[in-house]
C-alpha cells in the first residue's frame, strides 16, 4: 500500500519545517507533489527520500548549486561517479580552507589573550591589539 503524506506530516517525518519544503519546491529541489481535489499537497515515499537526501546534504554544506548537481546525475545511475567525487572534492576543499582561516583565528585569540597580563582596560594588551588591528584596517582600506 502505498503511504501518502500531506506536507504537515512529511515535515513531522523528516524535521523539516514547512516553508522550506515549499522553498525547495519553488526552486525545484524538490519535485512537485500531486495534490487532491480540494488543491491539497500529496506527498508519496520519493519525497521522503529525496528530502532526506536534500538535508544530508544541507547538514555537509554542500550549496543549492551543488546539491541540485547531485540530484540530477542520481537521474544517471549507471554513469562514473567521478562527477560525484569532484563536487565532494570541491566542499571538502572549502571545508578545509574554512578550517585553517579558523586555525589562524585560534592562534590569534590565543596569542592575545598570552600576552593580557591582566590590570586594568587602560592597559589591556588585547584592548590594545583590537585598537591596533583596527587603524591598520582602516589605513588599509583607504589605501585600496
Amino acid at each position: 500500500m502505498l503511504r501518502v503524506l500531506t506536507i504537515g506530516q512529511l515535515s513531522k517525518e523528516t524535521q523539516c519545517k514547512v516553508p522550506t519544503i515549499r522553498y525547495y519546491e519553488e526552486i525545484g529541489l524538490m519535485p512537485l507533489p500531486s495534490r487532491t481535489a480540494g488543491n491539497q499537497r500529496r506527498y508519496g515515499p520519493e519525497h521522503v527520500t529525496r528530502l532526506g537526501f536534500i538535508q544530508h546534504c544541507r547538514e555537509l554544506g554542500f550549496r543549492q548549486d551543488a546539491i541540485r548537481d547531485l540530484l540530477n546525475l542520481t537521474m544517471r545511475p549507471s554513469q562514473s561517479c567521478e562527477a560525484v567525487t569532484e563536487i565532494a572534492q570541491t566542499r571538502l576543499n572549502e571545508v578545509n580552507q574554512r578550517m585553517a582561516r579558523l586555525a589562524a583565528l585560534k592562534s590569534e585569540l590565543e596569542r592575545m589573550i598570552d600576552v593580557c597580563g591582566g590590570g586594568q582596560i587602560d592597559e589591556c594588551r588585547i584592548m590594545e591589539t583590537l585598537r591596533n588591528r583596527s587603524r591598520d584596517n582602516v589605513g588599509a582600506s583607504d589605501q585600496r
